[in-house]
């Protein structure tokens, strides 16, 4: 029962001007906007019957119950079960190679500078051949916040976020990234990075 209620009750005398509307004599007013019936029907006495003595609302509540216990359940068994990732899932970070097994990064420190949690730490020096590599390339994982802008910066796809989200750890220091590292998580996931930037090409 919904009642809207105005100003002006203040005082108990009451003048009652017709069903479900009550008018105060100080002015206030409030009006039923679904007033009680005084003649309900027999359907809905029997309803009301049916609700308060046979809890018709928890026979009804158990039939949707028993309905759902002959449909395909929605959940799997993980973790032998999983579900699908998509291509642009962004998981743990890998570093990747060109597949002659050089290193792909170029030390240009675009994902150090876009990374909006500073998570990513970068020193660099010349080689002997003139190429640019890295000689440290940390990432403190605890304060990565996954945004996929390093990858996005990236303009040789040498930093990627992986399909990978199974890297839980008992101790805070796993959880910093070094250069090993994160090529060997490159290396283990190669094949998967490259099919799924390969199934994304056409948005980027």
């Amino acid at each position: 029962m919904v009642k809207v209620f105005s100003v002006g009750r203040h005082s108990t005398q009451v003048i009652r001007r017709g069903l479900g509307s009550v008018r105060y004599a100080s002015g206030g007013d409030y009006v039923y906007v679904n007033p009680p019936k005084d003649n309900p029907t027999w359907g809905e006495l029997v309803n009301k019957g049916a609700n308060s003595l046979v809890l018709a609302e928890i026979g009804r509540g158990m039939a949707v119950t028993l309905g759902h216990i002959f449909k395909e359940p929605a959940t799997i068994n993980y973790p032998f079960e999983k579900g699908p990732l998509s291509p642009r899932f962004r998981g743990e970070h890998a570093l990747r190679r060109y597949a002659s097994g050089e290193e792909r990064c170029i030390a240009c420190k675009l994902c150090e500078a876009v990374c909006p949690a500073q998570a990513i730490t970068i020193e660099a020096e010349e080689r002997s051949d003139g190429a640019r590599r890295t000689t440290r390339y940390d990432i403190d994982m605890t304060k990565c916040i996954y945004c996929g802008f390093c990858q996005e910066a990236c303009p040789v796809d040498a930093i990627v976020e992986g399909p990978n989200f199974e890297f839980s750890t008992e101790t805070h220091e796993e959880l910093l990234y070094n250069k090993e590292k994160l090529l060997n998580n490159g290396d283990k996931w190669e094949a998967e990075i490259a099919a799924n930037i390969e199934a994304d090409y056409l948005y980027r």
